[in-house]
């Protein structure tokens, strides 16, 4: 095959990239995984391409193929969480404990990764891209998650989601029956629209940043649910309540008294890159984590700290440092 040629074939499988990251990452709880395993599978049907006979849709090829991709990725009984999860919420002075790795998280995504150009499409998918959902997906075993993404949230015809995974449309509603099962036992309900055309939310967003950069917790936990969590990955420890959040950023978390906030979008939500002040050089703010707000009510329910900046940062696209101009 020449290069022109495959060029023009992987030309061809590029439209589909955002969709298919969204739903790997779906898949695997994580945005890195997911961006592998869209490549590998655009490189598996790089190399199949002239075997495909047009019997199915292109897209529904490419997602047979990255469905693979994901089930050859899932591999043993460790399923990626939130600290939420794992255990009951810590008392906020707790020390914080030894940081899990990396493997262990639900990880955030990136909008630009997830979305395409589709505002429809784009505010159909958001809520099935949220943390806890992509969270309650990882309860269920490998092939019962691809069958619930399939028909649940592609809207795959029992039959299509049969010929993909190479099972029985009966076996496919039977998969599908115990998946909702599963998922109605983790309570994986849904939470508000969050959109940045909605005064409301940017205000409420607009809110939590003048708080935080001001270190204002108790303006911060008036923007918050009563049962507002705090989590920090890769710490398991999470807290929740309006006091034990304020308790816990003016004790272990007071290093991030002046940080700055750069607003990014993740998993359809609001997100910043979270910069605290240097401590060896004034006027210097350097990574600390991705933040991402869940909304609930009108009101803030989750504040998500991911501190793995070294791999997030480049991810969204961040700079590895913030000085004020």
């Amino acid at each position: 095959m020449n290069v022109a040629l495959n060029d023009e074939v992987l030309a061809e499988f590029e439209p589909h990239r955002r969709e298919l990251c969204a739903y790997a990452y779906r898949m695997l709880g994580s945005s890195f995984e997911a961006e592998d395993a869209v490549q590998e599978a655009f490189t598996r049907a790089w190399k199949s391409h002239g075997a495909f006979e047009g019997r199915s849709s292109l897209r529904s090829w490419l997602y047979k193929i990255t469905t693979n991709v994901c089930l050859d990725m899932i591999k043993g009984p460790q399923r990626r969480a939130r600290p939420m999860d794992l255990a009951p919420a810590s008392d906020a002075g707790t020390p914080l404990p030894a940081p899990e790795p990396d493997y262990m998280w639900v990880e955030p995504i990136p909008d630009s990764m997830a979305f395409g150009a589709d505002p429809a499409a784009a505010a159909e998918a958001k809520d099935t891209l949220r943390l806890a959902f992509v969270a309650a997906v990882q309860h269920l075993p490998a092939k019962q998650r691809a069958v619930m993404l399939m028909r649940e949230v592609l809207r795959f015809s029992a039959a299509e989601t049969a010929e993909t995974l190479q099972i029985s449309p009966a076996s496919v509603n039977s998969a599908l029956q115990r998946a909702r099962a599963t998922m109605e036992q983790v309570n994986a309900r849904p939470t508000d629209d969050y959109s940045v055309d909605d005064a409301e939310a940017r205000k409420l967003v607009d809110g939590y940043v003048s708080a935080f950069e001001a270190f204002d917790m108790t303006a911060l936990t008036a923007l918050c649910t009563q049962d507002v969590a705090l989590s920090m990955p890769p710490f398991p420890l999470w807290v929740q309540g309006h006091a034990a959040v304020a308790e816990f950023m003016l004790g272990t978390g007071s290093a991030c008294r002046g940080s700055k906030l750069v607003p990014v979008g993740a998993n359809g939500l609001p997100a910043f890159g979270h910069y605290k002040p240097s401590d060896d050089e004034p006027g210097l703010w350097t990574p600390w984590s991705i933040t991402v707000l869940e909304i609930r009510e009108g009101r803030i329910a989750g504040l998500n700290y991911f501190l793995d900046t070294a791999r997030l940062f480049p991810l969204f696209g961040l700079a590895s440092e913030y000085r004020e101009s």
